[in-house]
């Protein structure tokens, strides 16, 4: 349903999603223009599409193109960006060697996506630099317990970045409102980080919040009909999202036992208990999960539309999103977004800035 504009007004016939988790990355193509060599292949928050092109002077030498579309683990979690990161582009050589490409090292790869991390990332430093040391820190943690090498010839090109200067520097992707400031107790630093919690004017709004859903109910506690309304405000529909997943779970739904052979689709879906209770330790507690996912700005969105937005007057800027390629290809242009005030707007409707790339094989 998000995507119809893909197919609808810019004509890509081809589309694979990530099965493999909420956070879906999604690659579209041109069915008359490239052909897809294999099945995707899904992984931690990875995919990967092998294409070859139909209608050109490279075609005939039936080259194989892969792109590793990712969207990397959010909040303090370095060590598994770079495991996934890893696995990614290690399962696009083992697919190269596979597919008795000429030369599996030197492939035609690129990776993008977001990598919910900057240059302090060690996903980002694995790609630019083609290892990873294991005493590579992140977040105050190692990241590593050994040191990781890319089956690659050379490290990755950072595409966005290449044969720039110093008067037209790389935009950031992530251009939002400064929350943690307002957002989280800044009674240490060290606790702040690494243990966050609110603080306690984000405590009262949802104090007012939940008071507003649960007034007219037994209890003053909210109800599968109060919770229903408030998921429905945030999310647009019941069943979707992370605050629905754990409302339930804290309402006494449990998941029933795994069989191997089921398949995912035909399990039973979750539900809220329609005599279950949501108590406000257990709405904080919902919350609470979101913060330490680094979910901020899923926060406020939540907060704004309950009618208690945050007073927020500073601006983060990161790049968060990326697109890098192998030696063997090149960008041929690069489409810089850009803007001067907080995402998501009237002008840019996702919290993070798209980023743009042509590439052609490097001669």
């Amino acid at each position: 349903e998000d995507f119809k504009f893909m197919t609808k007004n810019l004509g890509y016939d081809g589309v694979e999603l990530f099965r493999k988790g909420r956070f879906r990355p999604a690659t579209f193509w041109k069915k008359d223009r490239v052909e897809l060599v294999c099945p995707a292949q899904h992984k931690d928050r990875t995919m990967l599409t092998t294409f070859r092109l139909r209608d050109s002077v490279e075609a005939n030498s039936q080259e194989n193109w892969h792109v590793l579309n990712c969207h990397l683990q959010a909040g303090k979690q370095g060590g598994r960006r770079v495991r996934q990161m890893f696995e990614g582009v290690t399962t696009a050589y083992k697919t190269a060697k596979k597919l008795k490409e000429k030369d599996p090292e030197d492939m035609k790869l690129i990776v993008c996506g977001d990598f919910n991390g900057g240059s302090e990332c060690g996903a980002v430093e694995l790609l630019e630099k083609g290892v990873l040391d294991q005493d590579f820190i992140e977040d105050g943690e190692q990241v590593s317990s050994k040191a990781k090498k890319l089956p690659l010839s050379t490290p990755l090109n950072d595409a966005i970045y290449m044969d720039r200067d110093d008067n037209n520097p790389v935009p950031s992707t992530l251009v939002v409102p400064e929350l943690i400031s307002i957002m989280i107790d800044q009674g240490s630093i060290e606790t702040a980080y690494m243990e966050p919690q609110f603080s306690q004017q984000v405590i009262d709004r949802f104090s007012r919040i939940y008071q507003r859903f649960a007034k007219d109910s037994p209890g003053m506690q909210m109800t599968k009909a109060d919770v229903e309304e408030w998921l429905t405000i945030i999310n647009g529909r019941v069943g979707r999202g992370t605050e629905f997943r754990n409302a339930a779970k804290y309402m006494g739904w449990k998941e029933p036992p795994t069989d191997p052979d089921e398949k995912k689709e035909d399990r039973p879906p979750i539900m809220i208990p329609e005599d279950g209770v949501l108590t406000f330790t257990d709405f904080m507690a919902v919350y609470l999960d979101e913060l330490r996912q680094g979910k901020f700005w899923g926060i406020a969105w939540d907060l704004a539309k309950l009618d208690e937005p945050l007073d927020v007057e500073e601006v983060f800027q990161a790049r968060y999103d990326r697109m890098y390629c192998s030696a063997s290809i090149q960008p041929t242009a690069v489409l810089d977004t850009i803007s001067s005030q907080p995402c998501p707007n009237k002008f840019e409707p996702s919290d993070h800035l798209p980023v743009c790339a042509s590439f052609q094989v490097r001669k």
